[in-house]
Parts: C-alpha cells; sequence; structure tokens
C-alpha cells in the first residue's frame, strides 16, 4: 500500500476547471474515474536506492516505475523540474520487439581471434523478443494520458516547458487534453518533425507516413525560450549576402516594419519613407544602429531603411516549427542501443537547447532508450529519467555510464515485481491463473474469465500495471465493480475474481461488499502479489573466484564456469519452432543452439567490492557486445570476453545479466 496519497494540486484556483471543459469537450467512458483519481492523489511508495554511479552531486535519478508514482516522490521531496520531454505510448496499436543477439562463447575466444574476418560476415545468431504493445483502448489511453500529464504538471517549475512526442494515432485527442491541463494560451507550438524517407507505402489506401508531431506547452507564461539556429547552405548565403561595405565586408538586408502601429514607432528619420505602421525600433535604437554601421540606406528617400546583418556575424537560420533536417537513426549510427521507438540525439539537444539552460533538472518521464537523459548529461543539466521498463532502465544506465554521467539508480516499492516490461509481466499473470481463458463476450475491464462446472462462467478482473490508478483497491474502484462493470454482465453471471495488488483495508472493502445490496453477484477478492512471486526465476551459475597475479598489480578474477537461464532457453525454443514451421526446402532453417556451459547468453557482469552505508558500488564491469566485445567500465576494446571479469579488491557481490535483460545477484 501506498505511504501516502500526494495532491495533485494543493487547491483548486477560483475559476479553475480542472475536469469540467474536458468533460463538455470529449464525453467518453471513464472520464469520472480519472475525476475520482485525481481527488485520491497521488500514490507515494518507499523509492529504494539500487546503485549510485560515481559521486552524483547533482542528484541525477534513473527511476525504475511508472510517472504518477515518480511524480509523487518528486513533489514530496519538493523537486520542481524545469523542462520537460516526454515520448509516451502513440496508441499506434503495434508491437515493439527487441532483437537478442546470442553472444559468442569465450571458451572459443583464441580460435574467434584466429579467423575473426570470416566469422565477422556470418550473420550474428538472434531472436526477437516482444518488448511491448502499444495497443490501447482510446478512452483508457486519454484516462490513463490526463493522470499522467497532471502529475507532471505538478512537479514542473513556473518557467517550465513541456514537449510531447506523438504522432497521427492519438496525438489530436491528447493536444485537447493539453488544452485543458495548461491552458489553449499556454501553448507554445506545434512542432511537426519530419522522419526522413518516411514509412513504407504497403497498399494504395493510404499515403506514407513521414513526421511525428510534438506539442510544446508552457506552464505560465513566463517560459525560458532561447534562439536556436540552423547552418544556411552556400546557395542560401550566395544569394541573400549580396551587398558589401567599402571594406568588402558582406551584409544581408531585413525589413524594419512594425506589425502594429504605436506612437513611439511613428517618427521621421532622415526624411526617408517610414512604414505604415511605423518602424520596427525606437528612435533612440535607430541611432545606435546607425552610429554603429548597421542601417542600410536606399539611393532613394522614397524608399525604406533596412537593418544589415553582416554575415561574419551570421549565426544561421532561425528555426520553425517545421523540423525537416533531423533525420531518424539509420543501422550504422553509433547512437544505437537496440531499443524500439528510440530517437536521435540531434532531436533533444534542439528541444533542450530551446527551452532549458545550464545546470537545469530536465526530466523524462518515459525515458526509453535513455536519450533525453544522455543528452541533457552533455549539454550541462541535470537529468531524471523514469520509465516502467527493466529493459529501458538498463539501457540508460548502460549508455550514460559509457558517457561518463553521474547518478542514482532508484526503484518505485510499489510491491510489483515486474518481468522486464509490464506486458510481458500481464502475459505471465494471465498464464499463470488456473483456468483463465479469453471470452469475447466480456468488455474489455474483464481480464477474460473462468469456466466453473457449478457456477458457469466467471468474469475475472486484474488491474493494469500501467495504470496506477487500478493498483488500488480501494471504495472507489469496488463502487466502479459493482455499479458499472457487474450490470453490464449477462444476467446468468453468479460470481466475479477481483485480484488486487495493493488494498485499503480487506475487512473494511468486505463489510463495504456486503452492505452494497444493489447486486446478487458474489465477489470474491485475491492478492495478486501471490502470483507476481512466481513470475521472477533467478538464473542458475557457477562460478569461481581466485586472486590473481598477471602484472604487477594483481588483483582478482572471477571466472563465469556455467549460465543456465530457464526464461532465455524457453525464449530460443519457442522461437526455433516457429521458424521451423515456416522454413521450407528451399530455405531450411538452423536452430540457435547453445552450449552446455551457456556462457553465450551472457551480456553484462558486475562486481562490487565495497559497500557504503549498506549501498553497494560496481567496482568493475563489462558489458560484451553483440559482436563478442567488450565494454570495460563503459569504454569500449576490441577484446573478446574470455570468461573472466577482473577488480582490484576482494569481491563481495556478483551481478550477471543475460541477453534479454534479467539480473541476478550472487553473494561471494
Amino acid at each position: 500500500m501506498p505511504i501516502k496519497y500526494v495532491p495533485f494540486i494543493p487547491e483548486p484556483i477560483e475559476g479553475q476547471a480542472v475536469l469540467g471543459n474536458f468533460n463538455r469537450i470529449l464525453r467518453y467512458k471513464g472520464a469520472d474515474d480519472v475525476s475520482m483519481t485525481l481527488q485520491r492523489g497521488m500514490p507515494l511508495y518507499e523509492m529504494e536506492k539500487q546503485e549510485t554511479v560515481g559521486k552524483n552531486a547533482d542528484g541525477n535519478m534513473v527511476i525504475r516505475g511508472e510517472c504518477v508514482s515518480a511524480c509523487a516522490h518528486l513533489k514530496e521531496q519538493g523537486i520542481q523540474v524545469d523542462l520537460v520531454y516526454i515520448d509516451p505510448p502513440f496508441a499506434s496499436g503495434a508491437d515493439y520487439a527487441k532483437k537478442v543477439y546470442i553472444r559468442r562463447n569465450p571458451k572459443v575466444a583464441e580460435a574467434i581471434a584466429q579467423v575473426e574476418q570470416e566469422l565477422d560476415v556470418d550473420e550474428l545468431k538472434a531472436f526477437e523478443e516482444k518488448m511491448y504493445g502499444d495497443v490501447w483502448d482510446k478512452e483508457k489511453y486519454l484516462n490513463w494520458m490526463y493522470e499522467n500529464l497532471m502529475a507532471i504538471k505538478s512537479v514542473m517549475s513556473e518557467t517550465a516547458t513541456i514537449f510531447v512526442h506523438l504522432d497521427y494515432h492519438i496525438g489530436a485527442y491528447v493536444k485537447i487534453l493539453l488544452d485543458e491541463i495548461f491552458g489553449e494560451a499556454n501553448c507554445i507550438n506545434e512542432i511537426v518533425w519530419r522522419r526522413k524517407g518516411g514509412t513504407a507505402l504497403g497498399s494504395m489506401n493510404s499515403l506514407s507516413v513521414a513526421y511525428d508531431n510534438i506539442f510544446w506547452y508552457a506552464k505560465s507564461s513566463e517560459y525560458i525560450i532561447n534562439p536556436v539556429y540552423t547552418e544556411a547552405s552556400e546557395e542560401y548565403i550566395n544569394q541573400q549576402f549580396k551587398y558589401a561595405d567599402e571594406d568588402g565586408r558582406r551584409y544581408m538586408i531585413t525589413v524594419m516594419r512594425s506589425p502594429n502601429p504605436r506612437p513611439n514607432l511613428m517618427y521621421d528619420y532622415k526624411g526617408y519613407k517610414m512604414p505604415p505602421n511605423g518602424w520596427a525600433i525606437t528612435r533612440d535604437k535607430m541611432e545606435e544602429l546607425d552610429r554603429l554601421g548597421y542601417l542600410h540606406f536606399p539611393d532613394s528617400k522614397d524608399k525604406q531603411i533596412y537593418k544589415k546583418i553582416y554575415l561574419d556575424e551570421y549565426q544561421g537560420q532561425a528555426i520553425n516549427n517545421l523540423w525537416t533536417d533531423i533525420s531518424t537513426l539509420k543501422g550504422s549510427n553509433s547512437e544505437i542501443v537496440n531499443y524500439a521507438t528510440q530517437k536521435p540525439e540531434e532531436l533533444l539537444e534542439r528541444a533542450l537547447t530551446l527551452s532549458s539552460n545550464e545546470n537545469m533538472i530536465v526530466a523524462d518521464f518515459f525515458g526509453g532508450s535513455g536519450v533525453t537523459a544522455a543528452v541533457a548529461n552533455k549539454l550541462n543539466r541535470k537529468f531524471i529519467h523514469c520509465d516502467i521498463g527493466l529493459n529501458s532502465i538498463q539501457t540508460t544506465r548502460d549508455r550514460l555510464v559509457a558517457d561518463g554521467a553521474e547518478f542514482d539508480v532508484l526503484e518505485i516499492k510499489d510491491g510489483v515485481q515486474l518481468y522486464r516490461n509490464p506486458v510481458q509481466t500481464m502475459d505471465k499473470i494471465k498464464s499463470l491463473i488456473p483456468g483463465l481463458k479469453n471470452e469475447d463476450s466480456l468488455d474489455s475491464f474483464w481480464e477474460g474469465a473462468i469456466s466453473d462446472s457449478k457456477l458457469g462462467t466467471v468474469p475475472v478482473y486484474v488491474p493494469n500495471l500501467m495504470d496506477s490508478a487500478s493498483k488500488l483497491l480501494d471504495k472507489v474502484t469496488m463502487n466502479r465493480i459493482i455499479h458499472q462493470a457487474i450490470p453490464d454482465l449477462d444476467a446468468g453471471i453468479k460470481k466475479v475474481i477481483v485480484y488486487y495488488i495493493d488494498i485499503t483495508d480487506e475487512a473494511e472493502i468486505l463489510k463495504f461488499i456486503k452492505e452494497d445490496d444493489s447486486t446478487n453477484v458474489e465477489i470474491e477478492l485475491r492478492d495478486l502479489k501471490t502470483i507476481l512471486d512466481d513470475v521472477i526465476i533467478g538464473d542458475y551459475a557457477e562460478f569461481h573466484a581466485e586472486e590473481i597475479h598477471e602484472d604487477l598489480l594483481g588483483g582478482y578474477a572471477v571466472t563465469i564456469d556455467k549460465f543456465i537461464s530457464d526464461r532465455v532457453l524457453s525464449n530460443i525454443a519457442e522461437f526455433n519452432q516457429k521458424a521451423l514451421l515456416n522454413s521450407s526446402a528451399k530455405k531450411p532453417y538452423k536452430p540457435i543452439e547453445i552450449s552446455e556451459d551457456g556462457l553465450e547468453l551472457i551480456e553484462f557482469l558486475s562486481v562490487d567490492c565495497t559497500a557504503t552505508d549498506g549501498e553497494w558500488h560496481s567496482d568493475s564491469e563489462i558489458k560484451i557486445d553483440k559482436n563478442g566485445f567488450v565494454i570495460v567500465n563503459g569504454n569500449k576494446t576490441k577484446e573478446f570476453w574470455d570468461g573472466r571479469i577482473r577488480c582490484e579488491k576482494k569481491p563481495l557481490r556478483l551481478k550477471i545479466r543475460n541477453i534479454c535483460g534479467d539480473e541476478t545477484v550472487w553473494a561471494l
């Protein structure tokens, strides 16, 4: 259960509509539920520090958990962010997969080295693993997004802005939410990012999609905006900078016309023709520019005065809201971290430069590949990365370590042990509930049903792990089940099963059910955590540690003798089976085979030699890339992994991450 609930807004401002206008514009299912959630507040859970990388004097954070709970923590700590960039699910209906590469077995490192050239041209063994499905019911998505945006707004500083990156699938609806939450007047721009090339034309029923929408909003009228310029082409320079002073200094000219008439801009200057609404600058400013040589006088007094822009002072063309000069990442780009939906650093660099300054806090609550945190670090901003998926946390951590960043890795302890990502967890949960099957006659509120010989069909409710509002079973949720969900069921339904993650008070909820006489359907409550305990299964490893004397300094080494991951092997077996069914005589399938020692299933290792105040520090770590080369403490090498990890001090703890992202820790 949460420690407490943190209000989204301390007190409503007089005249402020939290949901009223929204309900009037979009009459959709669940809007009342959002209102109840907002009244309840943001659930505050304990935050547990997993690791500190470097000294982290700036307080940078990489948080594993969902957005609303992360915002509750920030608000409780009094932390305000100065810029938010989020790239949430697009409701695109697509499934996103991660390509998982089998590493080279270190026991044949010497043989690999001898035939390196030959092996490098071979196709690497790999399989795909589903990371998440971007499949949403529109109403549920809008409810969820509204809650997230309200939470984010609650931790933004008064001068902060937010970029919301979406596409055509749901962007128009979210724009309405943003208007309601931040105010129409605080919409700065809708930015169109043209992704070079677009998607392939699959049929003649539609055109390829070549752009995303980025909605840029401010929290107040006082926000940060910095000029950003793009480099001008040689052709543009030759066309525009066609004038020159007597000393040969090239310049172009620009008009100085006021868009609206103002008394202080209406004046005569040296007899030259004044624009209809006056000059763009005051007389004092005009005289100053004249004195400095920045005015271009035409050959006739019937013409207007222009301002000079010198080529040697030219910063480039000021950007507009159409961004066509930033490409998506291609296969050979060094930025690529094998994460679906990864965005280029150049895109984030522009956004962060545009609306933040050095030492400000930049946050991304759907952090994904960690691009926002990585760019913030490079631009000397503080960063907060948050994501519910373990793969995002691992990818971001490794990326930041390679960049030399300092940060804390934190985890929201909400009682839910996620299996890599919430989609996989939900799929696993459904498979662990005895007898649970899909039931077409039930609406989306119910996860499925169980067939009972006496009771018939028994609908089953399972809370959505991505939705913080559904994690807690309280009177609000139970009231909805009794008065909305159950009445929509067929008349023959005699019993429903309601799973929960957190519950306010089971006895209190049971009393609430008993005292409500509006339904004769039996309601059974079950604790979902009893099932979640079966989701996480650790890997198995055999290893030995020894003191070494390979150089003058000496040190220690941990050698991995055997590694078994039932989960990865199961995924490989499933992949092999599907590939075999799709094979043919012309295209026979060669199955992925794993050696007896299983060392090719390892992606990352670290050893901890010290602990400060109960907090472990990674003294040495290695990551094996898909080609088998080793990245030592963030530094790339051209060495193959030899099955060991070395450290200067006596190792006390070993952590191993398999190629799918599961991590297991052993004491040494």
